[in-house]
């Protein structure tokens, strides 16, 4: 659903979860999470009704912690978005272009988008990639995206 109207280059599938609805856990192991100059390498979060209760980083965990105590809004999901982009080959710290690689995920901590119904507000929205080329994702018990390529 992304063309290239919002930011180029072209190439995700995106949506805003429900605020209340999350639960999980997922650990970015491949790519670091970064916002305005400052990073965290292996983020672990954990969701429990939309919200972060457990956050762990093997490098710049404070920041991490800092981040989610930006506002209430910024313990919450955002964005859950694929990226479909095949052309893109590399991670390149650039997030408009590493968030739409072919083969990734990312989720975004913080403003939900109106668009696609979000309606989660915080001052932040921190996309973190997460590389998918050997996972899996299940929606309602049911795979629907394996290695980087969607199933349905």
């Amino acid at each position: 659903n992304c063309c290239g109207k919002r930011n180029m280059p072209d190439g995700e599938i995106f949506t805003s979860p429900q605020e209340t609805k999350t639960s999980g856990r997922i650990l970015f192991d491949r790519f670091p999470g970064f916002y305005m100059g400052r990073e965290a390498e292996g983020i672990y979060l954990e969701f429990k009704d939309g919200r972060v209760v457990k956050a762990r980083a093997r490098k710049g965990e404070d920041f991490l912690h800092s981040m989610l105590k930006i506002d209430e809004g910024a313990k919450r999901l955002g964005e859950v978005s694929f990226g479909t982009n095949y052309n893109i080959k590399r991670f390149t710290r650039n997030t408009l272009f590493d968030e739409k690689i072919g083969g990734t995920m990312h989720l975004a901590l913080g403003l939900s988008l109106s668009e696609t119904g979000g309606r989660n507000f915080s001052s932040i929205h921190w996309d973190i990639v997460l590389d998918m080329k050997r996972g899996e994702v299940y929606g309602d018990g049911r795979l629907i995206y394996r290695d980087g390529h969607f199933l349905i």
